[in-house]
């Protein structure tokens, strides 16, 4: 059977494992850290939401990301100081201002389909991960920005989206533990929220039993390619009890799939490819419920305040995540004081809850200048992506494993395989 090494361990690495497992590949997966789903897939946000399908590239992001750099608190933060990666993918990324439309009913049309698939999955393998099938609700403060997302929302369900408009009075009878003054705002009842660290972890121990091997704790070196294989050598990364030790380890495959996340950039440098992720930063605080009355208060309804750009999701009795901002800071992983409080601030503002037990959090999103995924095969035949995700890792992930495995399929098809295809994987 055809070996693929997948490289990467998180949300699309381990679901693609899965999927091309389920296709009859023998499958390895390497990863630097000592454990699965260790850095954006640890403690994002926590929403499935084909809602937030929305592409960033358009002339309101960019005007409102201009008038919040001199904000240290604002929702999208931009380090001025000059680097050449940084900037090309700026000047890319407006470049893709008139795929706008375009791009965010593609995007949707994925994360409907990564919403069906990845519930399946987590029902036929018995994945207990928090899911809560309670919809996002999603609410303004003030009618010029109600008046502009209703042109937004019209757009996401021309992409095949349920979404509709609430008052202030069904807000609350949505999510009655919301205290705040708002407008209005927009529902969509078949979006979700659950804890992407327990769904990766227990699907990458799924895997682990159907014959997967994981290697952890290892950087990949070098990746030499040629038209029989793929020579991959990797050594012990700063992790691991043997990063002192300068041993290098082989191991040889028929293809190989990055699932790099930010160092998707540099992984496809080497095997002579352009992939412009740029890591983008975002916050996380879990707050631990641990009286009565949070448990009672804390919102079960996801939430985005769309002024703020904050999110929540509920992960079970005692755990309520809030996430957001967005920092363009380069490779820095720095969990800052002035990023986290805002989103404390906010929950003491909009719940009776308490904040005592708080544990922050950042990861770097893995985006392109389009804001959508990569998916496809390399200049060289025996290299594929499936990368660049961004903000959406959590909500397309299912998607695009399935469809990268397709691929895969096409070129390297598992001796009376060749005929499979994608619907009759969805079943």
């Amino acid at each position: 059977m055809p070996h693929v090494v997948v490289i990467g361990a998180g949300i699309t690495g381990v679901t693609s494992a899965y999927e091309l497992m389920r296709l009859g590949y023998q499958v390895t997966v390497i990863d630097r850290h000592l454990y699965p789903a260790m850095e954006t897939s640890y403690a994002n946000g926590g929403q499935l939401s084909a809602s937030n399908a929305e592409v960033w590239n358009q002339k309101a992001t960019v005007l409102k990301g201009l008038k919040w750099m001199s904000q240290k608190s604002a929702p999208l933060l931009l380090n001025p100081a000059f680097d050449l990666h940084k900037y090309g993918w700026l000047i890319e990324f407006l470049s893709n201002i008139r795929h706008y439309e375009h791009n965010t009913q593609e995007t949707v049309r994925l994360a409907l389909l990564a919403r069906k698939r990845l519930f399946e999955i987590a029902e036929h393998e018995q994945i207990n991960f928090n899911l809560e099938k309670r919809g996002i609700l999603h609410f303004y403060h003030n009618k010029a920005d109600f008046d502009f997302a209703i042109r937004v929302n019209d757009l996401l369900c021309q992409g095949g989206l349920e979404r509709y408009q609430v008052s202030l009075d069904e807000i609350r009878q949505i999510e009655p533990s919301l205290t705040g003054q708002y407008y209005a705002g927009f529902y969509c009842p078949g979006d979700a929220t659950g804890d992407i660290h327990k769904f990766t972890v227990g699907l990458a121990q799924v895997t682990m039993q159907q014959g997967v091997r994981y290697i952890f704790g290892r950087d990949v070196h070098d990746i030499q390619l040629d038209a029989q294989q793929v020579q991959l050598s990797y050594r012990p990364a700063i992790e691991d009890p043997l990063a002192d030790q300068p041993m290098v380890e082989t191991l040889h495959a028929d293809a190989v799939l990055i699932c790099g996340g930010v160092g998707s950039y540099q992984l496809a440098r080497q095997v002579g490819d352009r992939v412009n992720v740029y890591p983008v930063k975002g916050y996380s605080i879990t707050v631990n419920l641990q009286d009565e009355q949070s448990q009672k208060q804390a919102p079960w309804v996801s939430l985005l305040d769309e002024s703020a750009k904050i999110v929540t999701s509920r992960l079970g009795v005692d755990r309520l995540r809030i996430a957001g901002t967005a920092e363009f800071n380069g490779y820095n992983r720095d969990i800052r004081h002035d990023r986290i409080q805002p989103l404390v601030r906010w929950v003491q503002r909009n719940f009776d809850i308490s904040t005592e037990s708080v544990v922050p959090w950042a990861g770097l999103r893995p985006m392109m200048p389009n804001m959508m995924p990569v998916i496809r095969q390399g200049n060289h035949p025996r290299v594929f992506y499936n990368t660049g995700h961004g903000h959406l890792g959590w909500t397309l992930s299912a998607a695009t494993a399935l469809m990268i495995s397709q691929e895969i399929a096409q070129h390297y098809p598992v001796t009376g395989n060749e005929n499979i295809q994608l619907s009759s994987v969805l079943k």
